[in-house]
């Protein structure tokens, strides 16, 4: 039996963390956290509150139970929330675009806007955002994309209480705050999977927790 390839895409996913990593690095109103681990950056008021308000309503209107490739709701591991916003609607169309120019990257290998609601009690258990080779879900991965690359994500309100993004190997953990964009890279820079993009979104205690988040592959989504 062949073992798979731990990294089919290392190649791709290597010129395109080199391609992003020197695009943000050139942009001094985005700011990267201090940890050689993981390459994450941060771009403050990157949504205005009017947009956050109309996103938060977008997904409310399309939220159902989340699942993954290999568990569903039930299982607890993610409790959240989420649905995909149309790609079509003007308005997330233009908010897909301005994130596909932050990174410098071509619009088709990126995946459809994500939104993600979290009630009290619920949350999203660590995980990697980077699909596993070994798994039986990965050949249609393969077929429609690839690995991830790099991850963005956007906190769209204040929650009470809760609901903080935790890199959990690296002890890592920041609030929601309306507007910011998260921007992370889940390869290292030779184009292995990075460990240590490990993270949560941890439960909230109070309020509602609304978020949007797009992925990247290393080829054409499909």
């Amino acid at each position: 039996m062949t073992t798979p390839d731990p990294a089919p895409d290392r190649q791709a996913l290597a010129r395109l963390g080199e391609a992003v990593r020197a695009r943000l690095a050139a942009d001094p109103a985005i700011y990267r956290i201090e940890d050689e681990r993981i390459e994450l950056f941060a771009v403050g008021g990157f949504l205005s509150d009017e947009e956050c308000a109309r996103l938060v309503g977008m997904i409310d209107a399309v939220a159902r139970p989340s699942s993954l490739h290999e568990l569903d709701y039930a299982s607890g591991f993610r409790t959240s929330y989420s649905g995909d916003l149309d790609p079509r609607d003007p308005f997330v169309a233009e908010i897909s675009a301005r994130i596909d120019a932050l990174l410098g990257v071509p619009p088709e290998i990126g995946e459809p806007v994500q939104g993600q609601r979290y009630l009290p009690g619920q949350e999203f258990k660590p995980h990697n955002d980077w699909f596993y080779t070994s798994e039986s879900y990965w050949p249609g991965e393969q077929r429609r994309g690839g690995q991830r690359s790099w991850t963005a994500m956007a906190y769209l309100n204040t929650v009470e209480a809760g609901g903080a993004t935790v890199f959990t190997l690296l002890g890592l953990e920041i609030e929601p705050k309306p507007g910011v964009l998260l921007l992370w890279n889940n390869a290292l820079p030779d184009g292995l999977p990075n460990e240590a993009t490990l993270h949560a979104g941890c439960p909230v205690e109070r309020g509602a927790k609304h978020v949007i988040t797009k992925w990247y592959r290393t080829r054409t989504w499909r």
